[in-house]
């Protein structure tokens, strides 16, 4: 029994300092971000079974205990407020995925940044992965805007990088509406459009309503003079003629005035119809207004990242399109991830390979919620690691005087047969 004492109290000292050391290591990374905390389970080496001649009951007794594992705590951390929106916190399950050289690695740490080549990395240099648009060509222009990048599969997930310096192209206005009341006064009247042309000039397409002469009744008839020319007024590109034609009612009849070329490229003129559009009312405010599509070019701005995991490229021109989407994994056992240092991990056999979660039509999506401009901190609290430790350190003390208190015996019993 003497012997026993001593295995039990050293497995005893083994098993706690063990525990001690989680618990030490959870303190330690207390302000950690993205730090997952470890529990601890013990279990007995051996138990013996106890038995009475006058109890049928059963019982047992420990031989010694052991580190049976150690757990992952899978509760959410704290939110952090940041100044940057490239910091991402994951609300609910999932993982970023980082990648150096090696295999990818796993993490709740969202603390990202855009580098000097403007690719997206960790504080330490790792690569983010993720989808990428596939809207910049190999001379770095912006193909096309997208709104949302739609989440690739697992295998075609790849680091981001984005060129440093990117053009959105211009895009020519190819239509110019307009809407507005010339009233019934023999007045001349004029409305106008910016617009922009295919080397990325903003020009202004400018319309001068003069009511016909001689009117023929019912309604009335406008003479209409289009002009596409330089903001200053000092390049005129175009000047069409044509004549809108008003019912009794003061509606849009018809118009011959339909388009116009705008330094090289041609512009459609939308009058609209009826009472939708350019209109000849009495009694009525004289009023205009337009719209024309298309855009001049720009510069990159920057990029920055929004709730959605979207990487947003914004230009000069004050544009911006998603150029790539970052990528959340998930695990079928996130208690199986092998854990590399304090909020990075690494798939292994027990966890089982990433996947995408899936909507219900089959597409991948990231499966739960971001948000920017939040880290998310360390989900251990600090005194519950301080009241643990306090039990920890106490069992490693009574362990110890167990075998104190047996060695003291066994030599009580050596000095006994001397």
């Amino acid at each position: 029994m003497m012997s026993q004492a001593f295995y039990t109290g050293i497995s005893g000292i083994r098993s706690n300092q063990y525990a001690i050391d989680v618990v030490s290591n959870n303190m330690a990374n207390v302000s950690t971000v993205g730090f997952r905390g470890s529990n601890y389970e013990f279990a007995s080496l051996f138990e013996e079974q106890l038995s009475t001649a006058t109890s049928v009951a059963s019982s047992s007794i420990g031989l010694g205990s052991r580190l049976q594992a150690t757990s992952m705590v899978d509760g959410q951390g704290v939110l952090q407020l940041t100044d940057r929106s490239t910091d991402l916190a994951i609300l609910g399950d999932g993982w970023f995925g980082i990648q150096g050289e090696g295999d990818p690695v796993y993490t709740r740490d969202g603390a990202f940044t855009f580098d000097a080549n403007d690719d997206l990395v960790s504080l330490d240099g790792l690569h983010v992965l993720g989808t990428l648009g596939g809207n910049i060509s190999d001379n770095d222009v912006l193909t096309s805007t997208i709104d949302e990048i739609p989440l690739g599969p697992i295998a075609s997930q790849e680091k981001l990088k984005f060129p440093k310096s990117l053009t959105f192209p211009p895009v020519a206005t190819s239509l110019a509406t307009f809407s507005g009341n010339l009233g019934n006064l023999d007045e001349v009247r004029t409305m106008s459009a910016g617009v922009v042309d295919s080397q990325s000039n903003k020009n202004e397409l400018k319309l001068t309503f003069t009511r016909t002469v001689p009117q023929v009744l019912p309604g009335s008839q406008w003479d209409v003079v289009a002009t596409t020319e330089t903001l200053d007024g000092n390049t005129i590109y175009d000047t069409k003629n044509g004549q809108a034609l008003f019912g009794a009612s003061g509606d849009l009849i018809s118009s011959t005035l339909t388009s116009i070329d705008n330094n090289g490229t041609n512009l459609e003129i939308d009058l609209g119809s009826g009472f939708d559009g350019v209109v000849a009312l009495s009694n009525t405010d004289v009023y205009a207004s337009s719209s024309a599509n298309g855009t001049i070019g720009g510069d990159l701005r920057g990029y920055s990242i929004n709730k959605n995991g979207e990487v947003i490229a914004t230009f000069t021109n004050g544009a911006q399109s998603s150029v790539g989407k970052i990528a959340i994994y998930h695990f079928q056992n996130e208690q199986g991830l092998t854990r590399l240092n304090g909020s990075k991990f690494q798939a292994s056999q027990n966890s089982g390979e990433p996947l995408f979660y899936t909507d219900a039509a089959g597409n991948n999506i990231i499966g739960t919620d971001l948000t920017n401009f939040n880290l998310e901190g360390s989900n251990i609290d600090l005194s519950y690691g301080l009241t643990d430790l306090i039990i920890l350190q106490r069992s490693y003390d009574a362990n110890s005087k167990s075998i104190t208190t047996a060695d003291q015996m066994m030599q009580k019993a050596l000095s006994m047969d001397a």
